[in-house]
């Protein structure tokens, strides 16, 4: 994965020739400007929906029909896989491990409240106010890890205010592209995997493109993890494995949908672990399993059958494609990511590419495929339930209709993230100069013990004071 390349070629510029990355005064001006925005427009636009409006309940109220006890659970297991396991998961370089969980945090804190204001405009408007309920924060968490996803693309190159800016601009892109792909191309994508996955992808690469360092194509003498690191990254893996099904049946249909949801889900998942252990130990030289794929690899399933998670596509069908997005997600960061860094000028730091990107086009093409499949025999009453967008459709023409919110999808991203990275490149954006990147020290205020630990954990200084010991 390049996670332990070693380049020692970067000659550091003299100080008077470095772009000041003083967070003292940006920092606060931005987050300040953007708080008194969001106070203004929630104060105008923003009210309670029916659910959790006062005025909208009586004495014949069932308070446990209340949608936020159909909601919630969902709401809470994408919050821990946001900001626990997105957190964990981007700590794994050994002296960038503050910042991948505080810059997560941050970028986390302000995308799902600009989301709740972006997609309330497109979904939730009625008579000039947006509606706002559980169901609303969830789908702003959709919104969250889409700019979460594209963040790991330049994980370690960038500084706060950079996020900040990208989270503020990606979200309206993602925002007009859901809304014109469900309303106006109408697909069947329950798990996200078009307009999730694939955008976050495309946008990510868009910007690492626009942001490329030709100096860290061969690594950086702190692009390494650490054993507590890689122990850290393990735990937020977990996290997203296990919460995953959640993810991928949030806003299906409640009832047998949701159920498969769920199992396909499972199922996805436990077949790309397997294959993940498998090939890891088959492809390492020493015949030994590599924590960089259990890290990543690992989780290629859930991806996979996100496209057609709702479906009758039986259970068998959820095995195949959890090995087959586990496969291609394992030689993608084998080879795919160093030719793309090295040929295509996209420096994909943690290989969003491989895990989101072709695993969701596996997942979209078995989508289509079980679209194509579909009949009132396999499905019965429920046919045009789960393929509402069918009707007026036959299947052939729902398929097209596939693929063209996966072009329109892939353009539009694309282009919004080349527009953002050059907007992030800008001087005033704070961003690190090659020598300072994947360090905690340039933007945190991290303690002298720590900078002693880090400072001599390199040298044999434990080795030294076992031979005290045992002399």
């Amino acid at each position: 994965t390049g996670r332990c390349r070693l380049n020692t070629s970067i000659v550091p510029l003299p100080a008077n020739m470095r772009t000041s990355t003083s967070l003292k005064v940006r920092l606060p001006v931005l987050i300040f400007a953007l708080q008194i925005v969001m106070l203004v427009l929630y104060s105008l636009f923003v009210t309670y929906d029916d659910n959790a409006n006062a005025k909208m309940q009586n004495n014949e109220t069932n308070p446990m029909e209340n949608s936020m006890y159909r909601d919630y659970p969902y709401f809470a297991d994408v919050q821990v896989m946001i900001f626990v396991g997105f957190g964990c998961l981007l700590a794994f370089y050994r002296f960038y491990g503050f910042s991948g969980i505080v810059f997560t945090f941050l970028t986390a804190a302000f995308s799902i409240q600009w989301a709740i204001l972006i997609q309330g405009f497109f979904q939730f408007y009625d008579n000039g106010k947006i509606h706002i309920g559980i169901i609303n924060l969830l789908n702003a968490e959709f919104a969250c890890a889409v700019v979460l996803i594209s963040y790991c693309a330049v994980l370690g190159k960038t500084s706060p205010v950079q996020l900040l800016v990208m989270s503020l601009l990606e979200i309206p892109f993602f925002a007009v592209t859901e809304w014109a792909v469900l309303k106006y191309i109408r697909i069947n994508d329950a798990g996200g995997t078009i307009l999730i996955h694939l955008f976050a992808c495309y946008f990510g690469l868009g910007v690492t493109f626009v942001l490329y360092r030709p100096s860290l194509n061969n690594g950086h003498v702190k692009e390494m993890t650490s054993y507590n690191s890689d122990i850290l990254c393990v735990l937020g893996t977990l996290f997203l494995w296990v919460f995953w099904p959640s993810f991928n049946s949030a806003l299906t249909i409640k009832g047998d949908d949701q159920h498969r949801a769920i199992l396909h889900t499972f199922i996805g998942l436990c077949s790309s672990t397997m294959t993940a252990f498998a090939l890891t130990a088959m492809f390492n030289k020493r015949g030994k399993l590599t924590m960089a794929d259990i890290q990543n690899v690992t989780l290629a399933g859930g991806v996979t059958v996100g496209a057609s998670v709702d479906m009758m596509i039986s259970p068998v069908a959820a095995y195949a494609l959890g090995i087959m997005g586990c496969t291609a997600c394992f030689f993608g960061y084998k080879y795919l990511t160093p030719f793309m860094a090295r040929r295509l000028r996209i420096q994909d730091q943690c290989g969003i590419h491989n895990l989101h990107g072709l695993t969701g086009l596996i997942s979209s093409m078995a989508g289509i495929c079980a679209i194509l499949l579909a009949t009132e025999e396999i499905y019965g009453p429920s046919m045009y339930q789960i393929f509402s967008h069918r009707l007026g459709r036959t299947a052939k023409e729902q398929a097209l209709f596939q693929f063209a919110a996966i072009f329109a999808t892939i353009a539009a991203s694309a282009v919004g993230g080349l527009l953002t990275g050059w907007v992030m490149s800008l001087k005033c954006m704070a961003a690190p100069s090659d020598e300072d990147c994947f360090d905690d020290e340039l933007f945190l205020d991290v303690s002298e013990s720590i900078k002693l630990y880090n400072k001599y954990r390199n040298t044999d200084i434990s080795e030294n004071l076992l031979n005290v010991r045992t002399t």
